[in-house]
């Protein structure tokens, strides 16, 4: 095997690390050499910005809230429901959106592969919905 790293264990933060450059709220989870981890938040009737990775694959998972998710690719676009116990992943190139439709937080668990290396990853493409 020969792979090794130290262990890293840390509880969710009460508040933000930061604003990802779509306007959902991130809080650092954990982070490896293969993948990041990060919790994200958009509150009661926001919409993220639209935009696409350059070089990252995300998953996501839906913790609590409703929400849409827009995902447009070379050869499909769709917009899919969400609700706690949902994933869905967003491969390189994929463009996409959030929003949350419901009366609380829309939270996700995001692991991110390779980790994020920054906001240049991340490009802005037309929104499908209006980001707010």
């Amino acid at each position: 095997m020969g792979y090794t790293e130290s262990f890293h264990i840390k509880r969710l933060p009460e508040q933000m690390d930061v604003y990802a450059p779509d306007g959902t709220e991130i809080r650092l989870l954990a982070s490896i050499t293969r993948g990041s981890m990060v919790h994200c938040r958009l509150l009661p009737g926001q919409n993220s910005r639209a935009g696409v990775h350059q070089t990252v694959e995300e998953l996501w998972y839906v913790l609590q809230g409703q929400g849409k998710v827009w995902l447009k690719s070379e050869h499909e676009e769709r917009e899919e429901v969400l609700v706690p116990d949902t994933s869905f992943t967003i491969p390189v190139g994929t463009q996409f959106q959030v929003r949350n439709t419901g009366s609380v937080p829309l939270c996700c668990v995001l692991v991110t592969m390779p980790p994020w290396p920054g906001e240049q990853e991340w490009v802005r493409v037309g929104d499908h919905w209006p980001a707010s």
